[in-house]
C-alpha cells in the first residue's frame, strides 16, 4: 500500500522553481531517503507534503486521501510529523513540556496519558538529559533527539526526518540509526533527507535522487547508488 504519495509537484517562488514537476511514492513500512546536493529542492518538497508550504501545482496524498494544502496542523492530527534541519523546540520550557505539546496536541486518534507517553519516548530516543532540563540550555545534538522525540510523541503514522545525522560522531550516528531500526520496528514509516551516506545506505529501501529541482532516479537503494548520474550529480561531488 502507497502510505504517501506526491504527484507532479512544483514549487515556485517567484521566477525560482525549487521543485519541478516531481513525483514519488512511500509504500507502508518503507524507509525512503530522498537524497541530492545542496539546493536540489529535498526541504522544499517536505514542506509541501508536511504543509509548511504548499506546492505551487501538482497533488499529495498521504493515507489515500488528497491533502495538498493542508496545513501542518492538520497533517500532524492525520499521523505525519516531522524533524528539522535546524530544530525549534519552546526555549523556554523544559525538555517533557517540549514533547508534551506533541503527545496532547498530535495526532488526536490516540488518547494516553501525556506525560508518561512523553517520558517513554524520550527513553526510546536515549535522550540523555534530566526531564527539567530547560531547552534553551541544549546543545545541537540534544536538541535533535528532543525533535525526534517530539515527532514520536504525536503519533504518526510516517515520519519525515530532515538532516537529523548531521554532525554526529561515528558513534552517535550508530546510535542514531539503531534508534531509527526500532522506530520501523514499530511500524511507522520513513523519509529521510539526508547527506551522511552511511546512513542512507545502510537503513533506506529505496533513493529518489533530486538535482536542481528534479527527480533524477528513483529505486532500490543498491541499484540507485551505483547509477552514473548519481554519482556524477552527488555522490561523486561530496566525495571530492
Amino acid at each position: 500500500m502507497n502510505i504517501l504519495e506526491i504527484k507532479e509537484v512544483t514549487k515556485r517562488f517567484g521566477g525560482l522553481v525549487a521543485v519541478n514537476r516531481v513525483t514519488m511514492h512511500v509504500e507502508e513500512g518503507e524507509i525512503v531517503g530522498l537524497i541530492g546536493p545542496n539546493g536540489a529542492g529535498k526541504s522544499v518538497l517536505l514542506n509541501a507534503i508536511a504543509g509548511l508550504n504548499p506546492p505551487t501545482s501538482g497533488s499529495v496524498y498521504f493515507l489515500g486521501e488528497e491533502t495538498t494544502g493542508f496545513t501542518p496542523e492538520r497533517m500532524c492530527h492525520k499521523g505525519l510529523s516531522r524533524t528539522f534541519q535546524i530544530p525549534r523546540p519552546f526555549p523556554k520550557m523544559t525538555v517533557l513540556e517540549n514533547v508534551m505539546v506533541a503527545s496532547v496536541f498530535g495526532n488526536k486518534r490516540v488518547h494516553v496519558d501525556p506525560v508518561s507517553h512523553s517520558v517513554n519516548q524520550l527513553a526510546f530516543v536515549e535522550f540523555p538529559m534530566p526531564e527539567d532540563t530547560v531547552c534553551e540550555t541544549l546543545t545541537t545534538l540534544q536538541l535533535k533527539r528532543l525533535d525526534l522525540a517530539r515527532a514520536l510523541a504525536s503519533f504518526p503514522r510516517v515520519i519525515l526526518l530532515d538532516e537529523l545525522a548531521a554532525g554526529l560522531t561515528p558513534t552517535e550516528l550508530k546510535n542514531l540509526m539503531a534508534i531509527i531500526r526500532k522506530i520501523r520496528e514499530k511500524g511507522t514509516t520513513l523519509v529521510i533527507v539526508e547527506h551522511v551516506m552511511r546512513m542512507i545506505l545502510d537503513l533506506c529501501d529505496r533513493l529518489v535522487v533530486m538535482q536542481f529541482g528534479n527527480k533524477l532516479v528513483e529505486g532500490p537503494t543498491q541499484e540507485v547508488a551505483k547509477d552514473a548520474k548519481v554519482v556524477e550529480a552527488y555522490m561523486g561531488a561530496e566525495n571530492k
